[in-house]
């Protein structure tokens, strides 16, 4: 029996709008990172909502609480397994995007000069790879496109 594909996810699915700034910018970031994860895609939007409900929608709040805490939000998210590494390479990653970028993935996009640099500067924090990337860039095609023009 062939497998069902996965569904493809957009920012507007969840009410965010990218061009907007960062906040939206960095909760469609959250998210993608979730569904870059091995759990269900409603385990991820459930958790995303949970981050969101407690103000966990930005690095400085998810480095600020303690990993035990994160831990305890990925497991009421639904998480069952990987919340001790997800939790760990969260606070991973938002460490190397406050030191980097300053928490603001809009610097790391207007520091890139295309796409694909985008998309490995992406790919270089911890936990984000190909697949997450591509998730977040479903996003970011508009604003590359605007520079050519």
């Amino acid at each position: 029996m062939p497998r069902k594909p996965k569904p493809q996810h957009y920012a507007a699915d969840f009410d965010l709008d990218v061009l907007l700034g960062d906040n939206d910018m960095f909760r469609w970031f959250l998210l993608s990172y979730l569904f870059g994860k091995p759990i269900r895609s409603t385990v991820a939007v459930n958790t995303w909502k949970l981050f969101v409900k407690k103000k966990l929608d930005t690095p400085w709040a998810i480095l600020k609480l303690p990993e035990h805490k994160l831990v305890g939000v990925l497991h009421a998210g639904g998480y069952t397994r990987y919340q001790h590494v997800t939790a760990h390479g969260l606070r991973v990653c938002m460490q190397q995007l406050i030191d980097f970028y300053d928490g603001s993935l809009y610097l790391m996009l207007e520091s890139s000069e295309n796409e694909n640099e985008f998309s490995k500067r992406l790919q270089k924090l911890y936990g984000v790879g190909p697949k997450t990337a591509e998730i977040i860039m479903r996003e970011t095609e508009e604003i590359f496109a605007r520079r050519v023009e």
